[in-house]
């Protein structure tokens, strides 16, 4: 190889990286702006204590295998606990026995238990509602529709909202039995 062959050469590998690291730049600058458009057009809306409870409609199947719809605003005037949660979450799994043992006695006193899986198939569900009993709403969220609408991060989270739909106390993580029922005497319509 002469001399102007391995001029050559190092300017078509240059031209080449040159070439290569544009493309990488190109792709990277579309990745940060699909980003931020993405941010940007994102709601944002994250609900804390005294938001307004948003609205959802999910689907459960009740003791008949039947389909039945759980509507938050068809429970207005209710206390609502709503808990989101999923079969392989051990804490989840450890608060439902409180959840059932309190439910008969606040249902009569005007609050309502709803407890959203997040789990892939109702099967699942069914054999955990079966398994423990569970007396409660238990619909199925299986787009997560309703957990992003929530901002739900952590699971088990639980919202507790009063009979005028407001947030009154968001928990994250597990709660115990009497922790739980002091959260449900917050809500109690009077």
């Amino acid at each position: 190889m002469n001399v102007d062959q391995i001029k050559a050469n190092k300017k078509r590998k240059k031209r080449n990286r040159l070439i290569f690291r544009s493309i990488v730049l190109v792709i990277l600058l579309a990745a940060v702006a699909y980003a931020i458009i993405s941010n940007i057009n994102k709601d944002t809306t994250k609900i804390d204590v005294g938001s307004k409870a948003p609205n959802f409609k999910l689907e459960q199947i009740n003791e008949n295998n039947e389909l039945e719809t759980v509507e938050l605003s068809d429970l207005k005037g209710k206390g609502v606990m709503l808990n989101f949660w999923a079969t392989y979450c051990k804490p989840c799994e450890a608060e439902m026995p409180f959840m059932e043992k309190l439910y008969p006695e606040y249902k009569d006193k005007g609050i309502e238990i709803v407890a959203v899986s997040l789990d892939s198939t109702e099967l699942v569900i069914n054999r955990f509602i079966d398994q423990y009993d569970i007396t409660f709403p238990v619909p199925h969220d299986k787009t997560n529709q309703v957990m992003d609408l929530y901002g739900v991060g952590p699971i088990p989270s639980t919202f507790f909202i009063n009979p005028e739909g407001e947030v009154v106390d968001i928990v994250e993580g597990a709660l115990t039995l009497d922790k739980l029922e002091g959260y449900l005497k917050k809500i109690q319509p009077e």
